[in-house]
């Protein structure tokens, strides 16, 4: 997690770490690897090594949402997967400020199945939609990053 702000991060590879961008000051400038054109992602460098194997999500899957309120507490949201776009899917739930950047994964299994972005519709769970892209989406603008700077 990051610091003490209202956004998340979770790390995808050893040492690379993902979060949206409009959560880039809450970053030292020097630990960012790049962010993606027309996208809310932000890639940066972290001490930590350990990442969450990944997934592919489902219509109908169940899954756990985390967060960082303003307070540093973790923050926790269960809901169930109802749309799909091309790089993203929304997923039902109660998730309020704090998600941005966090990861959502698999009720049963934990796999990692994308980062939290934003929302569509109501304030309330009935009727709120949470967005988040998915991890092929991810990974694959992680890999091109990573191209365009071995290229330079």
């Amino acid at each position: 997690m990051l610091g003490t702000h209202d956004g998340a991060s979770v790390v995808i590879a050893p040492g690379i770490a993902v979060t949206n961008a409009h959560n880039a000051n809450m970053l030292d400038p020097k630990s960012v690897i790049g962010v993606v054109d027309g996208y809310d992602l932000l890639y940066f460098r972290t001490s930590r090594m350990a990442a969450l194997p990944a997934a592919t999500p489902s219509q109908g899957e169940e899954v756990i949402a985390y967060g960082q309120g303003s307070d540093g507490k973790l923050r926790v949201s269960r809901g169930v997967i109802r749309q799909f776009w091309p790089a993203a899917f929304g997923f039902v739930s109660d998730a309020g400020p704090g998600f941005s950047g966090g990861p959502v994964v698999d009720a049963q299994t934990g796999a990692l199945l994308g980062i939290t972005y934003g929302y569509k519709g109501g304030e309330s769970a009935p009727d709120r939609l949470m967005l988040a892209y998915n991890m092929t989406f991810v990974m694959d603008r992680l890999a091109a990053i990573q191209s365009r700077i071995a290229a330079q």
